[in-house]
């Protein structure tokens, strides 16, 4: 049984993408100019003999840069250690990962900019001279004990490459920034993940997907998969452009990829606010979400998408926002630039 058909023979959604992903550098859809400067990186190592330089990647989640890391070790035929920021709360918390590495390992911190900075410290040390420094005891009776790394590999995911300090980013050997995908992309990416889920996809119907599937493959793999189930419930098995429209219909997914979130965020802003500008924080108890999860998952798509925009006195619809909702916007509003607060002001809401 592949892995595949038993992650399907589980029900289990995280086995299922981790198995969609592709194996190595060749079977990478998109990310031309990241793909080919890693090959670079990667086979001049090879010829070395020596483990590659740390890399950093960067960008939006869902566009493979965890898959990028395991190809890294793939590649390189070298084991794959993986963790994240947030877990690294304290020095010895790093310490302990390091100590446990072999020559040639690949260390992926998922989110690096969330460590702690006790542990980036110590990083700094770890992956410029393979050495960190283990604090033994408390106060004036502390002691450090050096203790020597074999070379390694960190790999470096976040999606905030602002976030991190100039020392640790200016460690890294090689930095990639990943891109949205184009739609040509996301259905290529569709179709390979189509062929591994044995599921019969017309062309329109990979198009019709990968133009709602927001220029991310983790997005465009999970509605083929629901997609897929309508298909299978309701159809006769084959996804075509009527049948892929009917199912992201049923799961709340529009011609223009928003969601649910989205559109409650688009629809109070307009119906609430007459197109604003309105603070964050007014906005998401509008829309009965948190803060941080309309900042975070709503807000970077709608700007993307030219619906919304941030204004020094808060958000602010633009016309094509009314236009896709079908609203017709009041007089005066409706512009994001309407309303744009000069230095020093504030809006009624707040920022």
């Amino acid at each position: 049984m592949s892995s595949l058909t038993a992650a399907e023979a589980d029900g289990d959604e995280r086995t299922i993408e981790a198995a969609l992903r592709p194996r190595s550098l060749d079977e990478v859809v998109g990310q031309v100019r990241v793909r080919d400067q890693l090959g670079l990186v990667l086979e001049a190592a090879r010829r070395r003999g020596r483990a590659p330089d740390h890399v950093l990647l960067s960008g939006p989640p869902g566009l493979g840069k965890t898959t990028l890391a395991m190809i890294i070790a793939s590649e390189m035929s070298s084991p794959l250690r993986l963790t994240s920021g947030p877990a690294i709360t304290h020095a010895g918390d790093l310490a302990a990962i390091l100590s446990g590495m072999n020559e040639g390992d690949v260390l992926f911190v998922d989110e690096i900019h969330r460590m702690s900075r006790p542990a980036e410290e110590m990083l700094y040390m770890a992956m410029e001279d393979f050495r960190v420094d283990v604090i033994v005891g408390k106060g004036p009776g502390a002691t450090a004990i050096p203790l020597e790394l074999p070379p390694f590999t960190l790999v470096g995911a976040t999606t905030r490459a602002g976030l991190l300090p100039p020392p640790l980013r200016d460690r890294f050997g090689f930095t990639g920034h990943m891109e949205f995908y184009a739609p040509a992309e996301l259905e290529r990416v569709i179709h390979r993940s189509a062929g591994l889920l044995d599921v019969h996809i017309a062309p329109d119907g990979a198009a019709e997907i990968a133009g709602r599937s927001r220029g991310t493959p983790r997005i465009a793999n999970r509605l083929l998969r629901r997609v897929r189930d309508y298909a299978q419930v309701r159809a006769d098995g084959v996804i075509t452009r009527e049948i892929a429209a009917r199912a992201l219909e049923v799961y709340e997914v529009d011609a223009r990829g928003l969601d649910r979130l989205d559109r409650a965020v688009l629809q109070a802003l307009l119906r609430l606010f007459g197109g604003g500008p309105v603070g964050l924080s007014t906005l998401a108890v509008a829309v009965g979400e948190e803060r941080e999860t309309v900042e975070e998952v709503a807000e970077p798509f709608l700007v993307r998408e030219g619906l919304l925009a941030r204004t020094p006195r808060g958000r602010v619809a633009t016309q094509a926002a009314w236009a896709h909702l079908g609203l017709v916007p009041p007089h005066g509003a409706g512009g994001a630039g309407q309303g744009v607060a000069g230095p020093g002001q504030t809006g009624l809401f707040g920022p």
